[in-house]
């Protein structure tokens, strides 16, 4: 049972609030006029470095005393646009469940998105680009998808957060770059330096800790309600219902805890795309 509780933490806390109410204590997020380049797409062999013939992706400034920035969605402009992202959630310390069968991934969500032709982001850990590294290096591969970075371990880079454990402030820099190790040792190509906080929790702290990474925190503006859901209609509901111009959804790439999110996709996309709106990655939005 505390196993259970504790998969519960990780996808109730990844992405059931928005950005300010899932934050615990929320930070107020930084902005920045324009974007800037990454110093992680200029590090070698560093996440986000483009490969020969491939630009840069886009990344904000940093914010004031050189703290992470954070991204929720596009503000500017009336293009119908929308950024499905897709959360690849595993702890730590979840290996002995994986190995007993749990399934961790969601092969037909991705196979059902490429069929659909739509165009997302996936925000993987570290820890499950490790159990399965040909997805990984398969997602990583392909040019309608990037992976961005939702942590190593998705422990909580704040506390409280949904009774996840927490990382010390001085190894948050680290557990995000090992993560990115680990998309490199798979082989993932499409790699970019976008970073998720595990359960959308992150405090000022946090922010001052992640700057060495040199990436640009993601959060949302619409949640799906995915996690456990039981009824698929009632999660494109949600996603429909949410979606504005310019928005960023959440929604989980986790077929144990997250186990209708493919029947989902399947009714949101043909009726979004009815509304005029077009999908693409973080990188399309924010460069937008």
């Amino acid at each position: 049972m505390a196993a259970l509780g504790l998969l519960g933490a990780v996808l109730v806390g990844c992405g059931q609030g928005t950005p300010e109410t899932a934050a615990a204590p929320a930070a107020k997020q930084p902005t920045a006029a324009g974007t800037s380049p990454s110093p992680l797409a200029s590090a070698a062999p560093g996440p986000g470095k483009p490969a020969a013939g491939r630009t840069a992706p886009p990344t904000m400034a940093p914010g004031p005393g050189g703290r992470t920035p954070v991204y929720n969605r596009r503000t500017k402009g009336a293009e119908k646009v929308v950024a499905l992202t897709f959360d690849a959630d595993m702890t730590a310390d979840q290996g002995p469940r994986a190995a007993r069968g749990e399934h961790f991934d969601n092969p037909q969500l991705i196979a059902t998105l490429r069929r659909l032709k739509v165009d997302a982001t996936v925000f993987m850990t570290g820890r499950w680009a490790e159990e399965y590294p040909d997805q990984a290096k398969s997602i990583g591969g392909d040019p309608r998808f990037e992976i961005a970075n939702h942590s190593y371990s998705h422990y909580a880079f704040a506390s409280p957060c949904y009774g996840l454990p927490t990382v010390a402030g001085p190894d948050m820099a680290a557990d995000v770059q090992r993560a990115f190790d680990a998309f490199r040792d798979a082989g993932a190509v499409h790699v970019v330096p976008y970073f998720r906080f595990p359960g959308g929790c992150y405090d000022d702290a946090a922010l001052r800790a992640l700057a060495p990474a040199g990436v640009t925190a993601v959060q949302w503006d619409v949640v799906s309600g995915d996690a456990f859901a039981k009824d698929p209609d009632a999660v494109a509901d949600q996603v429909l219902d949410g979606v504005r111009p310019g928005s960023l959804v959440v929604m989980h790439c986790t077929r144990s805890a997250a186990p209708v999110t493919e029947q989902a996709v399947r009714r949101i996309v043909p009726e979004l795309r009815a509304r005029g709106y077009r999908f693409v990655k973080v990188s399309e939005l924010m460069g937008g």
